[in-house]
């Protein structure tokens, strides 16, 4: 059995849920757009204390997997709400869509590095928020470049499946389960004519029927480009996540991230 099959069959049982099963899956929801679906459940495993072993090609990838777990648990922790710092940051302001596009996303930001901040967080939203694996797909069929991440390899969908996979629920979702990101803090890695590289600091709360929520930070980069009259997600690879952090941590500073102010 693989590792990815028994922490879902663990998550799913027919018992009521509880607090430590929605921070299990809030776990998995940290991740929905910056790893891939190995990391999530080496991530998962990590918290259970399993035990666990996921069947891997050599000892030496193996190895490789444990030591990606421990980097990732440190970051999940860093993720948590934790003490704030007393320093201060910069801001970015960011645009309002002007009108709703395909597959429900807000659009009509300008082209600028703002411009595309906005237009990921929006698709981040809808493709995440939606907990459905069908609606992610369409979100990225519509916002990506041609050659950009596609339906079968979008990180933002593996996640959306996986979440679901550990919860038990069919790839539509469920009313039983909320997942909303809250956009926090940003960065702007680099910009240019008609392309920037930019990521997104979320808060993630994750709600389940009958429990309390429970939040963590989420963060996510693309490398954006200006296709057609709006920006998308362009081609060739994913961009490298910066860390997860929980907004106003000192941490969440040091990484340059800046507070966002959504213009109105």
């Amino acid at each position: 059995m693989s590792a990815r099959t028994s922490v879902a069959r663990m998550l799913a049982g027919p018992e009521e849920w509880n607090r430590r099963r929605l921070q299990l899956l809030l776990v998995v929801a940290v991740l929905v757009v910056i790893a891939v679906v190995a990391g999530i459940v080496w991530s998962v495993i990590e918290l259970l204390g399993a035990g666990a072993t996921p069947h891997s090609p050599s000892a030496e990838s193996g190895t490789a997997a444990r030591d990606s777990a421990a980097a990732r648990a440190t970051s999940i922790d860093e993720a948590r709400p934790g003490p704030l710092s007393t320093g201060h940051t910069g801001t970015i302001r960011i645009p309002q869509p002007s009108k709703l596009g395909g597959a429900q996303v807000g659009t009509g930001f300008p082209p600028t590095a703002e411009g595309a901040l906005a237009q990921l967080i929006a698709i981040d939203r809808r493709a995440i928020e939606s907990a459905s694996v069908v609606t992610a797909q369409d979100v990225i069929a519509v916002w990506a470049a041609p050659g950009g991440p596609s339906a079968e390899s979008w990180s933002g969908v593996a996640a959306v499946q996986t979440l679901l996979e550990a919860a038990g629920l069919p790839a539509n979702g469920s009313t039983d389960l909320a997942i909303q990101l809250e956009p926090a803090m940003g960065l702007v890695l680099d910009a240019g004519t008609g392309m920037a590289t930019v990521c997104v600091d979320f808060i993630v709360t994750a709600r389940v029927v009958g429990n309390p929520p429970d939040r963590v930070a989420a963060a996510d980069c693309q490398h954006m480009t200006w296709h057609g009259d709006s920006w998308a997600i362009a081609s060739g690879e994913e961009a490298e996540p910066t860390p997860s952090l929980w907004p106003g941590t000192q941490a969440s500073y040091d990484a340059g991230y800046r507070w966002l102010e959504f213009l109105p």
